[in-house]
């Protein structure tokens, strides 16, 4: 990644949805996340949208929750309400730094799965020593399939530690 990758946007914009607003985000996300988000989030929480150039990042009382992008919904690396019902996919920590700098997550790196996902389901992709959440990945194989697989790609790394939506985050304060 270069300097200007890492870089704050110069350009970004803060605002409340309208309550109406909210609710369709929410049912979106309840949808790909396949979570009930609305059980997770209290009825006063105001979701507030930060627009950038890359993505459009949605807050809960300053917390980054869920990133849309051109092509998807995503919980951030931060959500930790989504990581207690979420599929895991843990990998050893030789790959880690793969991981870490955007590498899909390929078979012989992962030592197991936890929780059950179909293809095109979120995953989140922990280490195995101390289960930190490095990744969101879209799977690309049914749980059944990934576990027979010994080769190839396994997840699309859609959001990592150390991406652009990550460092955003971190410079606009917006962390767990």
């Amino acid at each position: 990644m270069n300097a200007e990758s890492s870089r704050m946007p110069e350009k970004y914009k803060r605002n409340y949805l309208k309550d109406r607003e909210a609710k369709i985000l929410l049912d979106q996300a309840t949808k790909r996340l396949k979570i009930s988000l609305e059980r997770i989030l209290t009825s006063k929480s105001k979701v507030e949208l930060v627009e950038t150039e890359f993505a459009e990042i949605f807050l809960t009382d300053g917390k980054s929750i869920l990133v849309k992008t051109e092509n998807d919904l995503f919980p951030t690396l931060v959500f930790s309400e989504f990581f207690a019902s979420a599929p895991r996919a843990v990998v050893d920590m030789g790959a880690v730094p793969y991981v870490c700098k955007g590498a899909n997550v390929m078979r012989p790196g992962i030592r197991r799965f936890e929780g059950e996902f179909a293809k095109g389901d979120l995953v989140l992709v922990v280490d195995e020593r101390y289960g930190k959440p490095l990744a969101i990945g879209e799977s690309l194989l049914d749980k059944s399939e990934a576990e027979g697989a010994t080769q190839g790609i396994v997840m699309k790394n859609v959001h990592f530690v150390g991406d652009r939506i990550w460092n955003f985050l971190k410079e606009l304060g917006a962390e767990a």
